[in-house]
C-alpha cells in the first residue's frame, strides 16, 4: 500500500457506508455512549439487515471500488511517467 499523499484512497465497504449514515442516529438514540459501544450497535444493526436492505450500501461500495480502481490506474500511469522522465 502506497503512503504517497496523492495516492487514491481505497474504496469504502458496504458496512462503512452504512456506519457513516447511521452513526449519528445511534449517538442521538444513546446519549453518552462510548465510541466502542457505537461500533457494537452499528455492527448489530448491520447484521440485522436483510439482503434487500443491504443492497443500496453494496451498490455504493461497488461504485466506490470502481472509482478507486480507476483512480489507481490513472495514478499508476502518472507515476510510471514520472519515473521514466
Amino acid at each position: 500500500m502506497s503512503t504517497h499523499p496523492n495516492a487514491p484512497k481505497r474504496g469504502l465497504s458496504a458496512y462503512m457506508f452504512f456506519a457513516k449514515e447511521q452513526r449519528e442516529n445511534v449517538r442521538e438514540e444513546n446519549p453518552g455512549i462510548s465510541f466502542g459501544q457505537v461500533g457494537k450497535l452499528l455492527g448489530e444493526r448491520w447484521k440485522a439487515l436483510s439482503d434487500k436492505q443491504r443492497a443500496p450500501y453494496e451498490e455504493k461500495a461497488a461504485a466506490d471500488e470502481k472509482r478507486y480502481e480507476d483512480e489507481k490506474a490513472n495514478y499508476n500511469a502518472h507515476e510510471d511517467d514520472e519515473e521514466s522522465a
